[in-house]
């Protein structure tokens, strides 16, 4: 990592730490598979979550980074891993492998082979994107979205406005 990522890195977890601070979030999490990580799985994180292996949190807000990421409430900010995961909605970036929110609705953008999301505001960038709803676009080789889509499915792009 270069200097100036890192020194944006260091810049953006100390601005998130006084926000952790006053919700009794946990301001930085270390995992190597879960239960194996420095606190609960039931705990929220405002920060950086490092998942050497898989990390699971509820809340996750802020960096979120490691092969499988995984939040079961909501995620804002970005996940950067093999496999993120996000269980009740949020709003950022996703970017890896396979990215996946099960509930509420996901705002932002979606980038990896597999994309999937209950409801979908943004772009999904990938292979396969898959959507229940969404109000912006999919870009991928199969587009999928269940309700209101222009298409059911369709390659290329596909989307709703």
């Amino acid at each position: 990592m270069n200097k100036a990522r890192f020194a944006a890195l260091l810049l953006g977890v100390a601005l998130l730490l006084p926000a952790a601070v006053r919700a009794a979030d946990k301001p930085v999490n270390l995992a190597l598979v879960d239960p194996v990580q420095l606190f609960k799985n039931d705990e929220n994180i405002t920060g950086l979550r490092l998942n050497l292996i898989y990390g699971k949190n509820t809340n996750v807000t802020g960096l979120d980074i490691g092969l499988g990421n995984h939040a079961t409430g909501t995620m804002q900010g970005i996940q950067y891993g093999v496999v993120n995961l996000a269980g009740q909605g949020g709003a950022g970036i996703q970017w890896g492998w396979v990215n996946i929110d099960k509930g509420g609705t996901f705002t932002g953008l979606q980038y990896g082979i597999y994309n999937e999301a209950n409801q979908y505001v943004g772009l999904q960038f990938g292979l396969v994107n898959f959507a229940q709803s969404t109000q912006g676009l999919q870009i991928g080789l199969i587009n999928i979205i269940k309700h209101g889509g222009w298409f059911p499915v369709f390659p290329i792009i596909n989307g709703s406005l």
